[in-house]
């Protein structure tokens, strides 16, 4: 870990009260549930790999808060960090995924046919349609803990299995250390590429170690579907094309996602899931399905309504620029995704955000002739 204490043995020379760090200042929600006594109980335990409670906090102590969301101020550094810390992280994930507890079961649904409807949302007001999630490979410390063996190891399994995609899901990687420049430039046109992380919050946690060493980026030849290999997770999968058909963009992502782990398995490497958490990625925020599907939609009228923010608090929706979570909005278009990524399943949240969609724009046509909305606002989902 580059940053912060974390490893330093000799931290257990000082008492509890010696090590505890400042959080007076902050606003995350490891902040709002660690205390003296809970640091005072889990400071000398410690995973199987070595992962210890100031390696999972650390991230929140560099980062009091967010001008826009709560964060969660804490990560997983592997799959055990979830029951060894889990007195810290259970309210923590309560707190994050509107009270779910310790003893619930997650759903997964990754069947496209059971989503109603997503083929038509108006292309005159949705520019684009993205579902993305992450996966983590059983048996490897996740990002912020791994070795550069590990993340090695996970780059030339992802080549390999990714490989053997065929017909639309056929395509190519893109390792970030050999990439020509041209290529650079194509994947930066093309909104593809991600780049070292200069979010404080991830580089705090430590995920950009030996940047970048084993990152990489595969897509198909249409462009439709990538996969990032070690950046925030191990692998982050992504479906997405212009305009609104919601629908054809989740099929893809649930076929290709399925394929995926499919041949993982044939390699003999599992995804890490639990009935509890569902899927397990590195933070706690995307447990569960790890899904965000989002839409780039037009909404210059009612982004500017007062009830703006709590139809979308209503429709279990958020709203961030379309350059991502520290972005404005620019022209009234905005990126409008579900809240909710645990407790639900896949195709449940889909739906929120297809259903939610399709509503907002009909808000947004009955403002731009100078009706009201009151009629439309929606209860409680």
């Amino acid at each position: 870990m580059p940053f912060g204490n974390t490893h330093n043995k000799m931290k257990m020379n000082y008492s509890a009260e010696q090590e505890f760090p400042d959080l007076s200042k902050h606003n995350n929600h490891m902040a709002k549930v660690l205390t003296l006594d809970m640091y005072e109980r889990l400071r000398d335990k410690e995973t199987s790999s070595g992962f210890t409670l100031d390696d999972v906090i650390q991230t929140g102590v560099d980062n009091p808060g967010h001008p826009f969301i709560m964060t969660v101020g804490c990560v997983a550094g592997d799959e055990e960090t979830y029951d060894v810390f889990k007195e810290l992280l259970d309210p923590v994930i309560e707190d994050r995924h509107g009270g779910y507890k310790p003893t619930d079961k997650h759903k997964t649904d990754l069947n496209p046919e059971n989503l109603q409807g997503g083929d038509d949302l108006d292309p005159n007001y949705v520019l684009s349609s993205r579902v993305r999630t992450g996966r983590s490979i059983h048996g490897f410390c996740l990002p912020p803990h791994c070795s550069r063996g590990e993340r090695r190891t996970i780059e030339a399994l992802a080549i390999d299995s990714l490989s053997v995609l065929d017909g639309d899901l056929k395509g190519k990687y893109y390792a970030l250390k050999n990439m020509t420049e041209e290529e650079q430039q194509q994947l930066i046109d093309d909104h593809f590429l991600f780049d070292k992380p200069v979010s404080p919050l991830l580089l705090a946690s430590g995920m950009a170690r030996d940047w970048p060493d084993a990152r990489g980026i595969w897509h198909n030849d249409n462009k439709t579907f990538l996969v990032w290999v070690n950046e925030e997770d191990h692998l982050r999968v992504i479906s997405m094309q212009k305009g609104g058909n919601m629908r054809e963009v989740f099929t893809r992502f649930c076929t290709g996602l399925t394929k995926i782990e499919a041949l993982f398995k044939e390699k003999g490497h599992e995804f890490m899931w639990n009935e509890h958490l569902g899927y397990v990625l590195t933070c706690p925020s995307n447990l569960g399905t790890g899904l965000r599907a989002g839409v780039h939609v037009k909404l210059p009228n009612l982004s500017k309504h007062d009830k703006f923010g709590e139809v979308l608090k209503r429709l279990r929706l958020q709203k961030r620029g379309t350059g991502g979570v520290d972005t404005a909005a620019v022209g009234g278009v905005f990126d409008i995704s579900n809240a909710d990524r645990l407790g639900f399943s896949e195709v449940e949240l889909v739906q929120m955000v297809v259903d939610g969609v399709n509503l907002l724009i009909e808000m947004e046509k009955q403002l731009e002739n100078g009706e009201s909305i009151d009629d439309l606002i929606p209860d409680q989902k």
